[in-house]
């Protein structure tokens, strides 16, 4: 594929900061509407167009051509819903009179349900890290925090110390966009919370000084991928052979709370949804694990 334009790359700098004034969508959402875009703006270099001068069959074209390199319905409807965006602003901008992507078809898929984890698996998990050292407490705190509120991997790596109210057994999380919400720990959590930063932060901080709630061997702040590393060695210590990441407990904690009767909205707000629509799909969930009780104990299931 040719290199993007000069011009291209410059609209999708402007498209990319737009975007992220009005909304204060994640730099890793940023980053995934600039390579759909530059992806597209190189595979329309080709040709000899621009995203500017692009027309609604070239984007046809090129979704086609994805397709036909093998992108999934879901990575499809990504690509086209970022083409969207970035002509709605085009048109916004007065760049473009006409949307080209305004009657392109999203590809029809269907929804695919969450992986989680039963309350047994969570429990094995929970049990894994050794607490008698300070990195297996801290592991132990950081799993029972994650289950217990359902948080992002990102908010629970990125929580500080200044957000946690150990009196009222609360986290105030800094979500997407910026947004804020108060979210329970359960009390559970807040003893194995306590204990680390009693007997473990200490422990690993070495006297620095750090704003984090959890800290490596060397005093930093834990980033996401270790985490997920972290979890991963865990579930493998015992026994917990399925694709497991943080994401996966965050789904058990939103799918345990619907088996035992939580209300929708409040699932809402506890797992930080702008729209109910992205919450309903654990309803789904539910509805399975019904369904597999029936069949498993009903005389006639």
């Amino acid at each position: 594929m040719n290199v993007l334009s000069e011009q291209d790359g410059s609209l999708i700098d402007q498209f990319l900061d737009a975007l992220w004034m009005e909304r204060g969508l994640s730099k890793n959402t940023l980053a995934a509407y600039r390579s759909d875009l530059q992806k597209l703006a190189s595979w329309l270099a080709s040709g000899k167009r621009t995203l500017a001068s692009a027309g609604r069959n070239d984007l046809l074209a090129y979704l086609a051509y994805c397709v036909a390199k093998g992108m999934h319905a879901r990575s499809s409807a990504r690509t086209l819903s970022s083409m969207r965006r970035l002509y709605q602003y085009l048109v916004r901008e007065g760049v473009l009179s006409v949307d080209p992507s305004a009657q392109i078809e999203s590809p029809k898929m269907g929804r695919p349900l969450p992986k989680t984890l039963t309350e047994q698996e969570v429990e094995r998990l929970l049990n894994a890290p050794d607490v008698g050292t300070p990195l297996g407490l801290r592991d132990r705190a950081m799993l029972e925090v994650l289950y217990a509120t359902g948080l992002r991997v990102s908010e629970l790596v990125g929580l500080e110390v200044a957000r946690v109210s150990l009196s009222q057994g609360v986290l105030r999380v800094v979500g997407k966009g910026g947004k804020e919400r108060l979210v329970p720990l359960g009390e559970e959590a807040l003893v194995w919370l306590e204990q680390y930063l009693v007997e473990s932060r200490p422990d690993l901080l070495r006297g620095q000084i750090s704003s984090m709630l959890f800290v490596t061997r060397r005093g930093g702040a834990m980033t996401r991928q270790a985490f997920w590393y972290l979890i991963k060695r865990h579930a493998l210590n015992v026994g917990l052979n399925k694709p497991l990441s943080p994401h996966v407990v965050r789904h058990a904690f939103a799918s345990h709370l619907l088996n035992h009767g939580a209300d929708l909205r409040v699932l809402q707000m506890l797992l930080g949804h702008s729209d109910l629509s992205t919450t309903q799909i654990y309803t789904h969930v539910a509805r399975e694990r019904l369904k597999e009780m029936h069949a498993a104990h009903h005389p006639r299931g």
